[in-house]
């Protein structure tokens, strides 16, 4: 089963010295408000998603959210979280370290799209 979202060591990292700081976190993918198409990492629970929100998978046992209709414009792309130095525009927990969160993106071959794991709608 490929996964549609995974994410780098430096990544992960990062990830490691939030939760230090927040607790468990989650991640949506932004639609274009704030800094552009960004990964916005929050605090478990802090960023509220429903219907209009679906549930790409997980990054180093985070949720990664996307809003639906940007969904329907990426469903055939592999997104990878990679972390750069440099001060976003967002509202996301790296931003105060002198980081943000990017994506790097590629689409997925044929291979990959025959056995690609489902999103899951949100409640």
């Amino acid at each position: 089963m490929n996964k549609r979202v995974d994410i780098t060591d430096k990544a992960r990292a990062v990830i490691d010295r939030l939760r230090k700081d927040h607790g468990e976190l989650m991640f949506h993918q932004s639609g274009g408000c704030c800094d552009g198409s960004s990964p916005m990492c929050y605090p478990l629970g802090e960023f509220r998603v429903g219907g209009s929100d679906v549930l790409l998978g997980r990054i180093h046992g985070c949720p990664f959210y996307m809003a639906r209709d940007q969904f329907e414009l990426w469903q055939n792309t592999h997104l990878t979280v990679d972390v750069v130095k440099g001060r976003g525009a967002s509202f996301s927990a790296e931003i105060p370290l002198g980081l943000r969160f990017v994506i790097h993106s590629r689409l997925f071959s044929d291979a990959e799209l025959a056995d690609l794991e489902a999103v899951k709608d949100v409640e």
